[in-house]
């Protein structure tokens, strides 16, 4: 007989690329706005922390776009069982408000700039094709929606670092280190699991007897 062929185990942790892009796009978001409250707080830096704030706006838009790509190919391990409904919904809510400001915000600032005939240079002699088109009145819409933008990005990254720190410290239920470390930090799969299947794969024996031969 035929045995069912048992169906794939749900991924128990993020694969490396995830890994990787997970922590460099949350040091380049962090770097991100706190270069934005420099260009606000300091005129003489200013010009300096421009040059650096629009390549790496698009840094983040272009690997934002490889994550999304990552993740569509290799699904994230599922929440634990006994999250609440409340709790598990809040989190996959949260990821994907950070994945839409993770586009909007480099693509507003991208169009904003265009609007106000500024040039979006990543690098001297290489500057980005404008976007939107050179307006008075939409660089003044897109430069408020650009700030608060930065603003809702600010505390949803807040929210998820809360959130991160309940599952690792509260709950201690594997998700901070499904990312954190991967695998190694995940415990091994159940010995009854292990022990079901070295039962399985061993032949059935047969029953002692007690009975002398004639």
């Amino acid at each position: 007989m035929n045995r069912p062929t048992p169906s794939p185990r749900p991924p128990r942790h993020f694969n490396l690329v995830a890994r990787v892009l997970h922590w460099s796009m949350a040091l380049a978001i962090l770097a991100m706005l706190f270069v934005g409250v420099g260009m606000v707080a300091s005129l003489s830096l200013r010009p300096v922390l421009v040059d650096l704030h629009r390549p790496l706006g698009i840094a983040i838009l272009l690997l934002v776009i490889v994550r999304l790509i990552n993740r569509l190919r290799h699904p994230p391990p599922p929440l634990p069982a006994d999250l609440p409904r409340a709790h598990a919904f809040a989190a996959r809510a949260s990821h994907w408000l950070l994945y839409t400001l993770m586009f909007a915000m480099p693509l507003v600032g991208w169009s904003m700039l265009s609007a106000g005939g500024y040039p979006v240079t990543i690098f001297k002699g290489f500057a980005l094709l404008p976007i939107a088109p050179h307006h008075a009145t939409i660089y003044a819409v897109l430069r408020s929606a650009h700030t608060w933008l930065a603003l809702l990005l600010f505390a949803t990254v807040l929210m998820h670092l809360a959130a991160a720190l309940f599952h690792a410290w509260v709950r201690r239920d594997g998700v901070f280190a499904s990312m954190a470390r991967g695998a190694l930090a995940l415990p091994p799969p159940a010995a009854a699991d292990a022990d079901l299947e070295s039962v399985e794969d061993k032949p059935i024996a047969p029953a002692p007897t007690n009975q002398r031969q004639q």
